[in-house]
């Protein structure tokens, strides 16, 4: 595809909707492509009905192909928009039994809806997707939360509802160039900051949330004096002969900085400061902020033993710094590279010593703890595993499958909090006995030895793994807590200042406790509130272990590549394996035949093979895709590193029954028989191993 002629793109209609219209924001890019004599609108084109994508992105137009472009363009010189009555009209709506058609301009015109996710679907102004109206009265008005200008609180298609929050309404007009500039990672709910639930809502509403990054980001270096931490005395006299830009870390020239605002600072000798771990503010702040000492001490709320065990009473928290905007402009400018590429190249330095690894399956973590922190235990060392399952008995199991247990143990034990996405738990004794340096450097072995990925970080934690974490704003989702949680939506739900001070003086002890007490004099302060409680509950508090962890991941080099190339990690410890199809199945698999087989037999084993794959992928066998490969290798998915050894397929000429070395990620199956036996019998010896084990 080439570039387009801006002269050109302004003087040529599209070829879709037939308007010369050039405005991005509305219509999407227009271009001219001289070689295809085809001029279009990017919507026009992503939204038509007759036409998919079938190529890659750097096929074709935007992956449309232009074969299929004509086609389509054929197709809609025949249909009369219902709008303007022009021919064209390459869009209709998906509503069942409704035949209205219309150019993208037209319908945007008529309010019709057109929702930029899964098959683009389009919806005509009768039958568009709507919210239902508040239970509150509807002559309540407040303002926009984009452009603050005023907004009365009934839903239609210029006014939204944020879906999260309950408190927040837009003018869609507001929202569409929000997300134009927000983009896919940075367009969330202004309010109550949630994404998932918010654009979820947004994109049922027809809002275009492009999949690229924020317009803010696109000036290099653009926030990195955020990133400059102020390194100065600004106390009226400084004591210091060597000026006030002197310092010396672990001395009395050491500099602090305020604990509240970060702007100002003094040498330790300078403001008396008596402990190490004494914090100092600097006199601005003194001024404005609160003393809760002074006030009355209500009844408290009743804590869990996991926050009454980790405070530091003297010590004020910092204010909950915003999370730095340059980590996404990181995450996307840094050199790509392919996550098996990265760890292959840190497991080259492994060695061919071989170290056993006894581990028993009902305390996998336990028992590998053990040879963990064995004296001869080096990371660079060939592991190899012997697996005992109950009454003693000795089982056959894979590297990445005994990873694969490890894992699970890690992610289900008391070092983590959370659902599916966990964070770090505050546990003393596991601090104590330092598990958070030993889970971290397990699961940096496990990446590069072979294991299947983690999956489980939270996107909070991963932040956390290569920024300062002081830099990072927690969300809601991250409190596993529920008395915790409970305290926050209570917070949040407060609409009048005295709710919100009666819910001040209720949670009052755990408020000065943690450090995140203040002053609240408007019912806006409550966000700052429930950014410092998230902040310290989920990475304040837990600072230590994450400074373990992090430790543990510096093992073989992983956490220093997890902060040079965070898009490539990001895949593995906090998103879901991707799924198996066919193809992949049957591009892993290297394929040998018995010497008597001849090539018309051969021939016949891989469609025996592929065939199986297809129909497994199409739900017609009694197994999955992911059960092939547990079958093969021990593991469902494949490892960031892939497999070693290569997983491979010996055809017997013989009506053999299939089996599998899980070691050797080997199997040997039946190549001379009919589709039907041969499915019968894989799907026989799939589901007889997996129940076994």
């Amino acid at each position: 595809m080439s570039d387009s002629s801006p002269s050109a793109t302004t003087s040529l209609p599209c070829m879709l909707c037939g308007r010369n219209d050039d405005c991005t924001e509305k219509y999407g890019e227009k271009k001219t492509y001289k070689e295809h004599n085809l001029t279009l609108h990017y919507y026009c084109l992503l939204l038509s009905s007759g036409i998919w994508q079938r190529g890659d992105e750097d096929e074709g137009i935007d992956g449309f192909l232009v074969g299929d472009i004509k086609k389509e363009l054929n197709r809609a010189r025949k249909l009369r928009c219902c709008v303007c009555k022009g021919y064209g009209a390459s869009i209709g709506c998906v509503f069942p039994r409704c035949k209205r058609g219309y150019h993208f301009p037209c319908g945007s015109e008529k309010q019709c809806i057109f929702q930029f996710m899964d098959i683009f679907s389009s919806y005509c102004w009768e039958h568009r997707p709507v919210q239902k109206p508040p239970c509150s009265q509807s002559n309540e008005s407040s303002l926009c939360t984009i452009c603050l200008e005023n907004i009365d609180h009934v839903p239609s298609y210029h006014v939204i509802r944020g879906p999260c929050c309950k408190t927040s309404w837009y003018h869609r007009d507001c929202l569409q160039y929000q997300a134009l500039s927000a983009g896919l990672f940075f367009f969330r709910c202004t309010v109550c900051n949630n994404r998932d639930v918010f654009q979820k809502e947004m994109l049922r509403l027809g809002i275009h949330i492009p999949e690229r990054d924020a317009s803010w980001e696109l000036e290099e270096n653009a926030f990195q004096e955020l990133l400059v931490r102020h390194q100065r005395c600004d106390v009226e006299k400084c004591l210091c002969r060597n000026g006030r830009d002197y310092n010396i870390p672990d001395s009395k020239w050491e500099i602090v900085r305020c604990q509240s605002c970060g702007s100002s600072g003094t040498h330790i000798a300078c403001s008396s400061i008596e402990k190490v771990n004494q914090t100092w503010e600097c006199a601005e702040c003194q001024s404005i902020s609160c003393s809760p000492v002074k006030r009355s001490r209500p009844a408290s709320l009743s804590w869990s033993e996991t926050l009454d065990s980790g405070f530091d009473t003297e010590q004020p928290s910092p204010k909950c710094r915003r999370r730095s905007r340059t980590s996404r402009q990181v995450i996307l400018k840094q050199v790509q590279r392919h996550i098996s590429d990265i760890l292959q190249e840190l497991k080259s330095p492994i060695n061919k010593s071989i170290f056993t690894i006894k581990v028993q399956s009902k305390s996998v973590l336990n028992s590998s703890l053990i040879y963990f922190r064995k004296r001869r235990f080096s990371p660079y060392d060939t592991l190899q595993i012997e697996f005992t399952k109950s009454k003693g008995r000795v089982a056959d199991i894979s590297l990445p499958n005994y990873f694969k247990l490890l894992l699970d143990a890690i992610q289900n034990s008391n070092l983590f909090e959370g659902s599916e996405r966990k964070n770090l738990s505050l546990n003393v004794n596991a601090l104590e006995d330092d598990l958070y340096y030993e889970a971290g450097r397990m699961v940096a072995i496990s990446l590069v030895h072979g294991g299947p990925a983690p999956s489980f970080f939270s996107p909070t934690l991963f932040y956390c793994l290569i920024y300062d974490s002081h830099l990072v704003q927690p969300m809601l989702e991250d409190v596993a807590d529920p008395s915790v949680l409970q305290a926050i939506l209570k917070i949040q739900s407060c609409h009048r200042i005295n709710e919100l001070k009666a819910a001040t003086a209720h949670y009052f002890d755990y408020l000065q406790n943690t450090g995140t007490l203040r002053l609240v004099q408007t019912v806006s302060d409550k966000r700052i509130l429930v950014k410092d409680i998230l902040a310290y509950h989920v990475i304040r508090r837990v600072q230590g272990p994450l400074e373990r962890f992090k430790e543990g991941l510096k093992t073989l080099g992983v956490l220093e590549n997890i902060q040079t190339y965070p898009t490539a990690f990001w895949s593995v410890l906090c998103m879901k394996p991707e799924k198996l199809t066919a193809k992949m199945l049957s591009d892993l698999f290297t394929i040998t035949y018995h010497r008597s087989f001849r090539h018309i037999q051969q021939c016949n084993a891989i469609n025996l093979w592929e065939r199986y794959l297809e129909d497994t992928e199409d739900g017609a066998t009694a197994v999955s895709l992911e059960n092939i490969l547990n079958f093969a290798t021990g593991v469902d998915s494949i490892p960031p590193a892939g497999f070693e050894p290569q997983p491979t397929i010996l055809f017997h000429y013989g009506h053999i029954f299939p089996t599998a070395s899980r070691n050797t990620n080997g199997m040997e199956l039946p190549g001379n028989c009919s589709f039907e036996e041969f499915r019968n019998r894989m799907d026989k010896a799939i589901h007889t191993t997996l129940n076994k084990g």
